[in-house]
């Protein structure tokens, strides 16, 4: 038997939570909610006693699994590794199906977001390439070929 439904989210810990939103929101997803939470939830899920934290809740337009970025207020937020690699332990990407990998790899370019390695080609079925966003974050830019 599966416990599991359906995939709901992947949650993000930034540091600036208007700047790490306004870079995804200009990649095409939309602000679904903001609102701050704290309390024995958070406390008891988190195991930080006294933490409040600001969340974001983003959603891409097929209304399919939901990207949620969080700030914490409290305590302060432990830096991570910004320049991590691929084969550095934990979470390494977040990953989006674009229409056109070129113009998104451009945009992202534009606003200062480079590449970390180069565009590849799978097969002849997918087009993709890794950009370093705000914070660090590696997006996933995928297109599919063929």
């Amino acid at each position: 038997m599966s416990h599991v439904r359906r995939f709901d989210h992947v949650g993000l810990t930034v540091a600036d939570l208007d700047a790490v939103t306004a870079f995804f929101v200009a990649l095409g997803l939309e602000v679904e909610g903001r609102t701050f939470v704290e309390g024995e939830f958070l406390d008891t899920v988190c195991g930080i006693p006294g933490s409040r934290t600001e969340i974001v809740m983003l959603k891409p337009p097929d209304n399919g699994t939901r990207l949620e970025l969080s700030s914490f207020v409290r305590p302060d937020s432990v830096p991570g590794s910004p320049a991590a690699m691929a084969n550095e332990l934990g979470l390494r990407n977040v990953a989006f199906e674009v229409s056109d990998l070129q113009a998104a790899v451009d945009w992202a370019a534009t606003e200062g977001y480079g590449l970390v390695g180069g565009i590849g080609e799978y097969e002849g079925t997918w087009r993709m390439a890794y950009v370093r966003g705000p914070e660090g974050i590696i997006v996933s830019l995928a297109e599919r070929i063929g």
